[in-house]
């Protein structure tokens, strides 16, 4: 083998770091994008949050409608096949301020994807930089973005700030701990038992159940009583932890009698047990506190049967026991659970105008963010002063600039995208704003990628954990996209109308006799469309109903 030297000219793909900002702010749910914008005004000196409203960049919405041109779209297919790369260096959401795409959602790769793909073998992200065009003037893209969102004052102060009113004292909602506490301290229990209750009432999970033994949990109290550093073994300590178990049992029989009935339950079936020792002694509490004992399998399956061999009941009072045990709560802290943390905020609000309807970003989740002014004016006129050793200070400051022009420019255009998106699915999806569920029509994520000349994948990005506040409900961006089944005239009716036909068919059957999944594709034969049993079943299953033989009134 003969060596000697070439020259070879070869074209490779890089990510820069702001193509990988843009990519990675798409896919961030509000929250996370919440998030990102708080870690970034800490980190970056240049960035901050102003109350003034600006004027918006000059890309973005005004060029919903302009043609994505032939280099975008080799950008987009660019990142669709670089989704494949290692970990460290994946990405997914937008490529450009003016359009974004990444891989197939479902994994499939168009004939572009896959020739730019085996391209894509030898690439590799270019050394992060945010370097721009070395100018530290003030940009006309420095203005603040978000003008219609209102500013935050996390950090204000004042009277009515610091004096909250009794209206604000009264929508706080009381935590089960809290509850629980409160009926503890109107007990007369020494240092200790007070100890062992509060330790119980701390360690009880969300809906009001003690999920660790009392064992485990002396073993807990001991391994955080210990100093710290000291090795811990639970056989050194041996009768002080049975001397503990012992308290803990004793506080347990007082926490088993608070209110509400039945915290403080090891599993449902001694939940449901002290809850119908509370009531009064009847022969239907006897029966339900019989049927308790037996496993509850039989009395999910509706057993009537065996239930009635295994507690030596008639098939009446079986009923009656049962018909008792359904008005039970099974989850004593259900009622104390925050709601409000649970509260979707949502990404776009459709509103009617007139004839149509109106698709408008939530200025509440939009930040309103500009360029330190200050700041960028002091680089401005230091930019001739970088002696003594000053040069490295400057480019580095200089970097942090343009970073911080990047990340309102990333954060516009995320934004930009999910108005498009969203714009688009309500222009598709009409009937359903108009009707309701019922006349949602099949989409897939294609029909909106080819319309705005996206990736399917940046459809599928865009439309996850973002969501539409409709006169119907709030609903994620993928609940408008649907499979389609046949009908006998040749359409197609949307997964999502069957779905809602089916939910009024078992809410309009009768208690007695339930609809079976058979009966249930005969009905929607009748109305025209074709679903299998195993279709009916799945999606019944999607929206948690029981099937049929659980569904029968007692």
């Amino acid at each position: 083998m003969k060596q000697g030297l070439s020259l070879r000219v070869s074209q490779h793909l890089a990510l820069t770091p702001q193509l990988q900002q843009s990519i990675r702010l798409l896919q961030l749910s509000t929250l996370e994008m919440a998030q990102e914008v708080e870690q970034m005004l800490d980190e970056n000196p240049f960035l901050e949050r102003t109350e003034e409203i600006a004027e918006r960049e000059a890309f973005g919405l005004e060029q919903i409608d302009t043609p994505v041109s032939a280099g975008e779209q080799i950008a987009e297919a660019t990142v669709a096949a670089a989704s494949d790369l290692p970990p460290a260096t994946e990405f997914d959401g937008p490529l450009s301020p003016a359009s974004s795409t990444v891989s197939s959602a479902d994994g499939g790769e168009g004939a572009d994807g896959e020739a730019l793909e085996s391209r894509l073998d030898g690439a590799t992200p270019m050394e992060e930089s945010w370097e721009g065009d070395g100018t530290v003037e003030m940009a006309p893209d420095d203005s603040e973005w978000g003008g219609d969102a209102p500013p935050r004052n996390n950090n204000s102060s004042g009277d009515d700030d610091e004096t909250a009113s009794a209206a604000d004292l009264a929508r706080v909602p009381v935590s089960l701990q809290d509850h629980l506490h409160d009926q503890a301290r109107c007990l007369r229990l020494s240092d200790e038992d007070s100890a062992a209750l509060y330790f119980l009432i701390e360690s009880l999970n969300d809906d009001g159940y003690l999920e660790e033994g009392l064992s485990d949990l002396a073993s807990a109290w001991l391994r955080l009583s210990a100093p710290p550093g000291a090795p811990f073994d639970p056989q050194d300590q041996l009768e002080e932890r049975e001397a503990l178990e012992q308290r803990l049992g004793v506080a347990l029989q007082l926490l088993q009698h608070m209110e509400p009935s039945g915290v403080g339950a090891r599993d449902l079936g001694e939940c449901l047990r002290l809850q119908i020792l509370e009531l009064r002694n009847s022969a239907e509490a006897r029966a339900a506190l019989a049927i308790c004992s037996q496993p509850l399998e039989l009395m999910a399956k509706r057993d009537i049967k065996r239930l009635c061999n295994l507690c030596g009941l008639d098939e009446a009072m079986v009923r009656a026991g049962l018909s008792l045990i359904a008005r039970l709560e099974p989850k004593p802290g259900r009622r104390f659970v925050d709601v409000e943390r649970n509260v979707v905020v949502p990404d776009v609000i459709v509103t009617r105008a007139g004839r149509g309807f109106k698709v408008q970003l939530n200025a509440e989740v939009m930040p309103r963010l500009r360029v330190h002014d200050v700041y960028a004016n002091a680089m401005r006129q230091n930019r001739g002063g970088r002696d003594n050793g000053g040069e490295a200070g400057h480019a580095a400051m200089q970097q942090r600039l343009q970073e911080a022009r990047w990340f309102i420019k990333n954060i516009q255009q995320r934004f930009d995208t999910i108005l498009r998106v969203s714009s688009a699915i309500v222009e598709r999806q009409r009937n359903f704003f108009m009707h309701g569920e019922l006349a949602m029509r099949p989409l897939v994520l294609r029909e909106i990628a080819d319309e705005l000349g996206l990736h399917e994948s940046t459809i599928s990005r865009v439309t996850t954990a973002k969501y539409m506040a409709t006169p119907f409900g709030t609903y994620e961006l993928k609940y408008f996209f649907g499979s389609s089944l046949g009908t006998e005239t040749g359409g197609n009716a949307s997964s999502t109308a069957v779905r809602a036909l089916l939910k009024q068919f078992i809410a309009s059957e009768e208690p007695g006799k339930p609809l079976s999944d058979n009966q249930l594709s005969d009905l929607l034969r009748e109305q025209g469309i074709e679903c299998a049993r195993r279709t009916v079943a799945k999606y019944r299953e999607a929206l948690r109903i029981a099937p049929a033989n659980l569904r029968k009134a007692l």
